[in-house]
């Protein structure tokens, strides 16, 4: 699949280049990201060089879509959907910390969503959302573009860190976006 780029009224959805690999080596400094996502820890400026290549590959192997979030020509962020065959991804992202709490990422996702539902983008028919228990922000910003809470699995992520229990949500193609009532961010 050859790669899209998206765009909302404040961000720049595009593949990652050879000039962003910095930026990306210094956000995933950031021991949260470490910590909820699967990027190697300690994040070396090797593995983001190594990433930026992987993502073109895994975009022309349709196994991946990955986008680097750029607003006012920054790298704030990363989102992608993972396991493109099959009719299911999963969305994935990071926000690097100076740019939280701004809504883009919840921008952003609502764009990757919108092309990955979309017939003329992955005709998906459901996306998932996953996340290491007590990862709140990302469950919010899940909840902000109308995942539905599913529950949790039991030890089903891993990471430089070891197996973790994961909270899963899903959404349809055919859901109403409003957000609902997650039981484990009421609690």
């Amino acid at each position: 699949m050859e790669p899209v780029e998206l765009r909302t009224p404040r961000a720049l959805l595009s593949t990652p280049t050879e000039a962003d690999a910095e930026a990306i080596f210094v956000a995933c400094q950031d021991a949260d990201i470490q910590r909820f996502t699967t990027v190697p820890s300690p994040y070396l400026r090797e593995h983001a060089a190594q990433f930026v290549v992987q993502s073109g590959q895994r975009w022309a192997d349709d196994v991946e879509a990955t986008w680097v979030i750029r607003s006012d020509d920054e790298v704030t962020g990363m989102i992608g959907l993972h396991r493109l065959s099959g009719g299911s991804p999963e969305i994935g992202y990071w926000m690097a910390r100076p740019h939280r709490g701004r809504g883009l990422l919840t921008e952003s996702a609502r764009a990757v969503i919108d092309w990955g539902f979309w017939p003329g983008g992955l005709g998906a028919a459901r996306i998932e959302w996953r996340a290491v228990v007590g990862n709140r922000s990302s469950a919010r910003v899940a909840r902000a573009v109308g995942f539905r809470y599913e529950g949790t699995l039991r030890q089903a992520l891993s990471n430089s860190f070891g197996r973790d229990d994961a909270w899963v949500a899903g959404l349809l193609a055919s859901d109403d976006r409003t957000p609902q009532a997650w039981s484990v961010l009421e609690a």
